[in-house]
């Protein structure tokens, strides 16, 4: 065994560790299909007041009077049929700050997918959330001492809402998309996270967003402001049981960096794939802030997410960097957006896909830098691995520069794992799962490299799980 390939093993990490689901035992439950009943019902189980109601049903409107998009994914979401989904489901427990408090089939889900072992480990804090609602959270006494609030956004709006209600839906607007008016309309769930002035947080805070039931829509919200000259990292996984029906997630993630701020938000999902995992992610970078989001797709029968940075300040940075994988009947559709809007800044997108059998991976990203500005950089990097013959990848690359005062450079490969480079790794004693594994690794090693090492650790063993079957 390898060294890689024992390590792997001694943490026990697997693919198919979040295939499963237990017996559903719902409190509230606001039933099937969309409508202005089904908004009222989630506001008045989670005694909101009367603005977010307004707030819901104005984006109910905007999103019943949104088409579906008629571009490149418009087939697959066809299939979502929205009064077939259920969109709130609770179990009634308000989030618990210790593990022997949570529900007792909630406590095990998370214990299965290992998240108390990875709070004790390396985390300063953490959120896990179990369908519509938050089961479990906790942060760190110390950083509760600093002033850091980490809690779930229902607890946010209410709690906090002299900071929550300035930023809330003003990075993303109601209107941007469809799926944001949806997440708008019914959203429940996600984190919202504040850091004072001057603070660093010092290891990461983590969410996890868990879904059990069939037929169900998870739309959290998530909030994260961090002041002047603070700096945190944030990681979120993503799992659901393999149902035979089609299940949606919808979320909108607004990041705010005051001036000097530096934001570091890590994805790692790994959806069944009947999961549509439709997702608007956006920051705002102020002077001199540094934005960045490391994201890695595994899973899911389609992915729409392109997350972005409006840089606003002088000197402000973004960054984005990503790695997706899509098998068999799966669409990766991932990518980035980089909107210039001050002197000086600088933004950095990094894209490695894998396309295996079937599997479609498109990269679309934006750069826009106005004639205005002066000092602008961008690089932007798209490189694909194809694995088998029929496997496809896209790059719809738009940049818009204006002006002579800016460097940009756009690089865009595609490769595919040669016969010849199967057979020599095979002479070597390797089988060809293991040959094809060491490829596609060795083709994203370097992003790997920026997760912390129990994320890199768990992206390759779900790497070679994936390559398995792979070849032929």
């Amino acid at each position: 065994m390898s060294q890689d390939t024992a390590t792997a093993a001694a943490v026990n990490i697997d693919q198919d560790a979040g295939d499963f689901s237990f017996p559903e035992d719902y409190a509230y439950d606001a039933g099937t299909g969309l409508s202005e009943k089904t908004v009222e019902y989630i506001s008045g189980v989670k005694n909101e007041e009367k603005w977010i109601l307004d707030f819901r049903k104005k984006a109910l409107k905007i999103f019943e009077g949104k088409p579906l998009p008629t571009h490149w994914a418009s087939k697959d979401l066809e299939n979502i049929i929205f009064n077939d989904i259920r969109y709130y489901l609770a179990k009634g427990q308000q989030p618990s700050r210790s593990w022997d408090d949570v529900p007792d089939d909630v406590k095990e889900t998370f214990e299965r997918l290992g998240i108390p072992e990875k709070e004790r480990k390396f985390l300063a804090g953490v959120e896990a959330q179990f369908d519509s609602e938050a089961a479990y959270s906790n942060v760190k006494v110390e950083l509760e001492k600093e002033g850091v609030i980490f809690v779930n956004s229902t607890e946010g709006l209410r709690e906090h809402p002299e900071i929550f209600r300035k930023w809330f839906g003003k990075v993303i607007p109601t209107g941007d998309n469809k799926y944001s008016a949806l997440n708008s309309a019914v959203f429940s769930g996600g984190s919202f996270i504040y850091v004072p002035p001057g603070v660093k947080v010092k290891h990461p805070l983590q969410a996890y967003f868990r879904i059990n039931a069939e037929n169900f829509g998870q739309f959290e919200r998530t909030l994260i402001i961090v002041d002047e000259g603070a700096e945190v990292t944030y990681m979120e996984g993503c799992t659901a049981p393999k149902f035979e029906t089609a299940t949606l997630h919808s979320a909108v993630v607004e990041l705010v960096a005051m001036p000097h701020a530096k934001i570091q938000y890590i994805t790692v999902q790994n959806w069944s794939a009947n999961v549509f995992n439709l997702v608007t992610k956006r920051a705002l970078a102020f002077e001199n802030a540094e934005v960045r989001w490391i994201d890695c797709n595994i899973g899911s029968r389609l992915t729409m997410k392109y997350p972005g940075v409006v840089m606003k300040g002088r000197k402000a940075r973004g960054e984005v960097i990503s790695i997706a994988l899509a098998n068999d009947g799966q669409h990766q559709d991932t990518g980035a957006k980089m909107v210039h809007a001050a002197d000086e800044t600088t933004s950095n997108v990094i894209s490695k896909s894998i396309s295996v059998g079937t599997g479609r991976s498109t990269y679309r990203g934006m750069v826009h830098i106005p004639k205005h500005l002066k000092g602008c950089r961008n690089n932007t990097e798209c490189d694909a691995l194809l694995i088998n013959s029929n496997s496809r990848t896209d790059t719809y690359p738009a940049i818009t520069v204006k002006g002579n005062q800016h460097v940009t450079q756009h690089e865009a490969s595609v490769s595919q794992v040669s016969e010849e480079q199967i057979f020599y790794m095979k002479q070597r004693g390797l089988n060809e799962a293991e040959a094809m594994s060491l490829s596609v690794n060795g083709f994203v090693n370097d992003l790997v490299r920026e997760f912390p090492m129990e994320y890199s650790v768990e992206l390759k063993r779900l790497i070679d799980l994936e390559m398995e079957n792979s070849v032929g």
